[in-house]
């Protein structure tokens, strides 16, 4: 029905749903982290983001030392990572961070947790996939398993959740060249080839990399196998990587998905099932690989290999060469 003397331009309606969009869940700013301290016995937050356990987490990952997706959240990945920071430094057993944990990160004197990225011309034409279906034989279809957003490209380009940061972009102007957004600086950069030795230690869901003299170079948790398909055990060897990778589905050798019994290809892309990066080890069929679901990453099983976050195995495979010995520890 249309009330005498009622006019609403197209411009007007525009205009009324940008007023009634919903707002994030969320909003932060990257004062509050940067600035997050330590406080003894400080309840976290069990909604929402944490400012103080983003800022660990930023700091924990520029160690390589990786609580999965930096998101604010106290989980298992960041209990995992900050175990694993006190077993290097000698600060005890335990997943809490104290005083003195806190110090040896770094705390107390770390800047630039959060940064400003401009987005660029190539990030606002990337051809975005509407949609990655489930099925292996849709998946086949298509020219690339692409992100799906914006949010999802610079979420895993940095490290962090999506929540995260939409949360610090309360616009959310990620796909206009040019445009400013703040994001986490999590980056490291790992001495290629430097690595000796990969402990995948299944008690725990952590590949350890190890150089020279057993100097632990990076951790990472991971999803290792599962009891219908369990990983492999003992000594093998990293025979080759690959990079942007496209992924064949054999049901005979590997798995069956749903009803798909045929050989088929599936294109490269981020949202690919080995993610964009696979490390093939000497033990046909099995490897080292990402994942499209960095947050499920050692929290649901997998088909017998070992799954990383895209980024995770991306550094890991810079810090690998064929012959590198992989062992696979209970």
């Amino acid at each position: 029905m249309i009330f005498p003397g009622l006019r609403i331009t197209i411009s007007a309606l525009l205009a009324m749903s940008a007023t009634l969009a919903p707002l994030p869940a969320f909003a932060l700013s990257g004062a509050e982290i940067d600035s997050a301290r330590f406080e003894a016995n400080k309840p976290r937050k069990d909604k929402g983001i944490d400012p103080f356990i983003v800022k660990a987490q930023v700091l924990l990952s520029r160690r390589s030392i990786s609580p999965g997706v930096i998101d604010g959240r106290d989980g298992d990945n960041f209990r995992k990572a900050i175990a694993q920071f006190r077993r290097q430094e000698q600060l005890g057993e335990g997943d809490q961070i104290d005083q003195q944990t806190w110090q040896r990160l770094g705390g107390e004197d770390a800047q630039s947790i959060v940064i400003e990225y401009r987005v660029s011309k190539k990030d606002a034409a990337y051809d975005f996939a509407e949609r990655i279906p489930k099925d292996y034989a849709k998946q086949a279809k298509m020219k690339r398993l692409s992100y799906t957003s914006p949010a999802e490209m610079f979420g895993e380009r940095f490290h962090m959740s999506e929540e995260l940061l939409k949360a610090l972009n309360p616009d959310g102007r990620f796909d206009e060249a040019d445009a400013a957004i703040s994001v986490v600086s999590a980056q490291r950069s790992p001495e290629k080839g430097s690595a000796r030795r990969i402990d995948v230690v299944k008690s725990t869901g952590m590949a350890v990399v190890f150089g020279e003299n057993d100097a632990i170079l990076a951790s990472y948790p991971a999803t290792i196998g599962s009891e219908d398909m369990p990983s492999l055990s003992g000594e093998h060897k990293v025979a080759r990587i690959a990079r942007n990778p496209d992924y064949t589905y054999n049901p005979e050798e590997n798995f069956q998905q749903g009803q798909n019994t045929e050989i088929m290809r599936l294109p490269p892309g981020p949202n690919g099932p080995v993610g964009t990066v696979w490390i093939a080890l000497s033990q046909p069929t099995f490897g080292i690989h990402g994942t499209p679901e960095p947050s499920k990453v050692s929290k649901t099983s997998s088909h017998g290999c070992v799954r990383l976050t895209n980024w995770d195995a991306e550094e890991l495979a810079e810090l690998l060469r064929p012959g590198v010995p992989v062992r696979f520890l209970d």
